[in-house]
């Protein structure tokens, strides 16, 4: 049988630079293949000359086995080729009924639009996807997740027997992610041939028959995912193995750099008590929604804290204040790195200088040279590669954003960083700048507080990691025991309940 889709030989170059070179692959009816890779690896362009956005330099694209001499997002529809785009877009100003019929609207026999006709079969397109919303509802007014159900939907109706799915969930939230992939396995079941692109290595074992891996423009892996372990893949996207990617640990000060004593994030609920010293990362591990992130925003003070101190140094720091935590040196990067952490429609100078906008500015005005000589010799220290100062955050990959998010803190003197998932959402290249950059300021003396879901990353940046579960701290690994080869079971027997410490530290 003929592949739904295919490719052969692709080549495309972009101002005389290739970012496509001799690349072949192919998706089957319900098949879905994880098309990975770093950013800039070509993954999108793939895309783009299938569904006729980008015309190819060379190759051949076939649809059932027949190939297609010249293809535009016409000629693809016709063809049964949908794409749902990494940046959405839908028409906001109309309904999700409206959205859904755009270009073939139901008439009466009369000629008029047959509104009542389009909303019922909306709803029944809808269903099918169990998706919940009245089809006469304005799509900006929907989430983000939920908008790409609808365009998925859309695609499905228009009768697409191909769908690409451009990085669709690295704009929705982790509690949203799981419905996105129950449609991904219903299209599956239905025989529709997926392509879907992403660099997150738990959603390739989650979702994918085969493996393709694009690497500078190459394929350099094309494996059923029972034939590509995980560090097979990483290897593939960016040419070395992901232990690589960690730095070896830096030997702590004996200084304390931050103490929490019985700080107490919800009312009636346990207390946490911590240190970190000078120069140490401290993890902390746990299932999502253990406590974690509550207890980061309980230090840096936006979110309530009942009882507790929380000390930089020496130095008492008011609770329940965002502005005492800053002037005392502690910075927080947010798990949110979108909706928290940036302000994706001001310039990386915004971005970077806003935490200490103060200190640049007299009476209301900014010193304009100093503010830009901060903001260039933070974002050099991070490595941020960008167009300038005055590009738009919301254009940048994500590693880069994560990089601004980061580089905001460094234009002035921080003594405390805390990292909620700082690798949420870049790609595996990124990452191990992201793990460059933590290892450095911790290097000179930051003491660094780390929360993450991802257990090799806890464990290879930690010098010690806590376990919390119900926003209490359960357990305690030392540096000693993060070297053990049952460590990763260990944190989850924490995390789970399974495995407590007694008083003294021992487990129980």
């Amino acid at each position: 049988m003929h592949p739904v889709l295919e490719v052969r030989n692709l080549e495309k170059a972009f101002g005389g630079v290739p970012v496509l070179r001799d690349v072949s692959l192919s998706v089957h009816a319900g098949e879905v293949v994880a098309l990975a890779g770093e950013n800039g690896a070509g993954k999108s362009t793939v895309m783009k000359i299938v569904t006729g956005q980008v015309q190819r330099d060379a190759g051949e694209v076939l649809v059932n086995g027949e190939s297609v001499p010249h293809i535009d997002t016409q000629v693809a529809r016709a063809l049964g080729v949908a794409i749902v785009p990494q940046e959405l877009a839908p028409y906001p100003d109309l309904t999700v009924y409206e959205n859904l019929f755009v270009g073939r609207e139901m008439h009466t026999r009369f000629g008029f639009l047959d509104r009542r006709g389009m909303l019922n079969q909306a709803r029944q397109m809808l269903d099918v996807f169990e998706v919940d919303i009245d089809p006469s509802t304005l799509m900006n007014r929907l989430s983000v997740s939920v908008t790409q159900l609808v365009e998925i939907a859309k695609a499905t109706t228009w009768g697409a027997k191909a769908i690409l799915l451009d990085e669709p969930s690295s704009a929705i939230p982790d509690r949203e992610v799981d419905r996105l992939y129950a449609v991904v396995r219903k299209l599956r079941a239905q025989g529709v041939a997926m392509i879907y692109t992403t660099h997150r290595l738990a959603e390739i074992q989650q979702l994918a028959d085969r493996v393709v891996v694009l690497r500078d423009g190459r394929l350099v892996m094309d494996e059923a995912l029972a034939q590509a372990p995980e560090h097979a893949i990483v290897r593939a996207m960016i040419g070395r193995d992901l232990d690589s990617l960690f730095p070896d640990k830096v030997e702590p000060r004996h200084e304390i750099g931050l103490t929490v004593r019985d700080l107490q994030v919800e009312r009636g609920g346990p207390t946490v008590s911590l240190e970190v010293r000078r120069g140490e990362i401290l993890g902390l591990g746990g299932l999502v929604g253990a406590g974690r992130t509550e207890i980061a925003e309980g230090i840096f003070g936006i979110r309530e804290s009942h009882a507790g101190d929380i000390l930089v140094g020496d130095n008492p720091v008011r609770r329940n204040s965002p502005s005492a935590a800053i002037r005392a040196g502690v910075a927080l990067v947010p798990e949110d790195r979108k909706g928290a952490g940036l302000v994706l429609l001001q310039s990386v100078l915004d971005n970077t200088s806003l935490p200490h906008i103060s200190e640049f500015s007299t009476l209301g005005w900014i010193h304009g040279r100093e503010r830009r000589a901060a903001v260039k010799q933070a974002s050099e220290s991070v490595s941020l590669r960008s167009r300038g100062m005055d590009q738009i955050v919301g254009t940048l990959s994500g590693g880069n954003q994560q990089k601004v998010v980061i580089a905001r803190w460094l234009t002035e003197e921080a003594n405390v960083l805390l990292l909620d998932e700082p690798t949420r959402g870049v790609d595996v290249g990124a990452r191990g700048e992201i793990y460059a950059i933590i290892h450095n300021l911790a290097a000179t003396g930051l003491a660094v507080l780390l929360i993450s879901s991802d257990m090799q990353e806890l464990i290879g940046l930690s010098n010690r990691v806590m376990v919390v579960r119900d926003s209490a701290v359960v357990g305690e690994l030392s540096t000693e025991d993060l070297q053990h080869e049952d460590v990763q079971e260990r944190i989850f027997r924490f995390a789970s309940g399974l495995e407590q410490n007694d008083a003294d530290g021992t487990a129980a």
